[in-house]
Parts: C-alpha cells; sequence; structure tokens
C-alpha cells in the first residue's frame, strides 16, 4: 500500500440524497484507473457516517466488484463494537479485503475499553484490520501493544499528528506491521511523518485531483524538493486554509472539489453542508491553480 497514493472514493448521492450507485461505479472506475495503492470505500471520505446498512453493502460491493482484484479493498466500519461487527459481516460478504476501524461513537474511553472495542470486533470477524486513532482514540504504547498482539490486527492509520506519541508506537510495532500517515490533507506532513517511518498515507486530494496527489506522491519519493515545496505553498496550505474555515469542509470542499471537474459524486449529506458560494469559488480557483502547476486542466 505504501507504493502509491491511497483513495478514498467519495459516496456518489443524488439531490434528494439518496444512493446513486451508478454515480459511484463511475467515480471508483476513475479513481482505480490512477494507479492507486488501495481503495478505502465508505470511510470518513465515503461519509460512512451517513449510511444505512443496505447502502453500505452496495458501496462495497460495487468498489469489489471495480477492483476485481487489482488493488485492496479496505471497507470502512465503526460505531461501538456491536454495530462494527454488522458492517464488518457485511464486508465480508461483499469480498472485501480488510477494514478500516473507525473511531467508536461519541463518548471518551479509557486504554483498556479502546482495547476492547477492538478485540471484540477482532472476535467477530476473519477480516484483518486496520485500526485508526483519531478524535477520541488516542492509544498508549501499552495499549496498542495488545491491540497489534491481535492476529488479525495488520495496521494502525494514525490521524492525531502526535509524532512523538506515533514514534513510541513504531517503535512497539510487531515487524511487517503497517502504519498510515490519516492526518487531514495527509499532504502538507507527509515529510515528518515519512521519517519516524511512516511513508504510506491517505489522499483527499486524490478522489477529485489524482493529477495533483500523484504529481506529489512523485515528487515526494522521487526527493524533488523544489516541486513539494511548490504543491506545499500554492496548493495544498492554501487548500488547509479553506477547508479549516467551515467544520465538515474537510468532506465537502472534496465533494464540490469533484463536482467541479465533473464527476459524478453528487452532495454531501447532513450533517454536512456543500460549500458556499464565496468558498466555492475559491475553491474552483485554488483547483485551477493546483492543475496549472501538474500541466493538468479543470
Amino acid at each position: 500500500m505504501a507504493d502509491g497514493v491511497l483513495s478514498f472514493p467519495l459516496t456518489s448521492f443524488r439531490a434528494d440524497g439518496t444512493l446513486d450507485a451508478d454515480g459511484f461505479r463511475a467515480h471508483v472506475a476513475a479513481q482505480i484507473a490512477t494507479g492507486p495503492g488501495a481503495l478505502f470505500p465508505a470511510c470518513g471520505t465515503g461519509e460512512f457516517f451517513s449510511l444505512d446498512e443496505d447502502e453500505y453493502r452496495r458501496v462495497v460491493t460495487i468498489a469489489v466488484e471495480e477492483a476485481a482484484g487489482r488493488l485492496p479493498v479496505v471497507a470502512g466500519t465503526g460505531y461501538g463494537w456491536a454495530q462494527a461487527a454488522r458492517f464488518a459481516r457485511i464486508a465480508e460478504d461483499a469480498g472485501a479485503d480488510a477494514l478500516l476501524v473507525l473511531p467508536h461513537y461519541l463518548t471518551a474511553a479509557p486504554q483498556d475499553g479502546l482495547v476492547a472495542q477492538v478485540e471484540h470486533l477482532a472476535a467477530r470477524t476473519r477480516l484483518p484490520l486496520i485500526a485508526y486513532q483519531r478524535g477520541q482514540v488516542a492509544l498508549t504504547a501499552a495499549a496498542f501493544r495488545r491491540i497489534a498482539a491481535l492476529d488479525t490486527v495488520i495496521g494502525l492509520k494514525d490521524g492525531h499528528s502526535d509524532l512523538d506519541r506515533l514514534q513510541r508506537l513504531t517503535l512497539a510495532a510487531p515487524e511487517d506491521f503497517l502504519f498510515f500517515n490519516g492526518a487531514a490533507t495527509a499532504e502538507i506532513q507527509a515529510r515528518a511523518y515519512a521519517a519516524i517511518g511512516v511513508p504510506a498515507y491517505s489522499s483527499a486530494v486524490h478522489a477529485f485531483a489524482p493529477e495533483i496527489a500523484n504529481a506529489f506522491f512523485t515528487a515526494l519519493r522521487g526527493g524533488d524538493d523544489g516541486t513539494v515545496d511548490k504543491l506545499l505553498r500554492d496548493f495544498y496550505v492554501p487548500l488547509v486554509e479553506l477547508r479549516d474555515r467551515v467544520p465538515g469542509y474537510a468532506v465537502s470542499l472534496v465533494k464540490a472539489a469533484a463536482r467541479l471537474r465533473g464527476r459524478p459524486v453528487g452532495p454531501v449529506r447532513a450533517p454536512l453542508t456543500d460549500p458556499a458560494p464565496a468558498d466555492l469559488a475559491a475553491l474552483k480557483s485554488l483547483l485551477t491553480t493546483g492543475l496549472d502547476l501538474v500541466g493538468a486542466s479543470l
């Protein structure tokens, strides 16, 4: 998975809020065509939190069908362990290769509870698990060792960007354990994560501008600091500043940018909201700049 940008496809909805299965299939096919390292349907960018079980089944099934064994499909699951296990069974039946275990719902929990959450899920699915620490989930080294010792737990995605804590976890990990940079707009911190041994990262930008995401990935891996700096300065940092204006823009802006490029992804579902007109105009200008930097067009 570290050999290419990780794709987190958007879930397509129609104007009335219903699932657009055909639109999602077209979007996933286009994502796969750009050569990502893996496909992560029905995760945060894919609005897992807004899908019912039937919609989730269709989304994961379509992703598996389009991937056709060419790359791993890692489906999202979450809420409490009982509900996460229900989604896990659906993902198993649909043919997913693994699961990304999203943070549990609402409440803070002690370290023993965070471990038990993963233990309960691991006991109820055959699929490999990648734990995701973000929000109310922040593992100590001791708790991480217990989770990493489970036979089917193969990785950890980090969204806290606490590199001191994360370095302690990487040093405590079994051999060949997978780590992923899951920071919002992960490219901003990709160098720092790579410096402590975490080169793989998810890219929301890949969902609407794979040309930019792949150009950044190639420059980063090739040591082309000039290109990395230019893309960060002129595209990624302004994107983060725009994203931070409104809660939920981490998903809403991504979907809006995909629509600007004619992708059939539709609107976001509540409680998210689509960007305001002024923010949409700023996004279009920024997207044009980013594409120009890599020799592509809107």
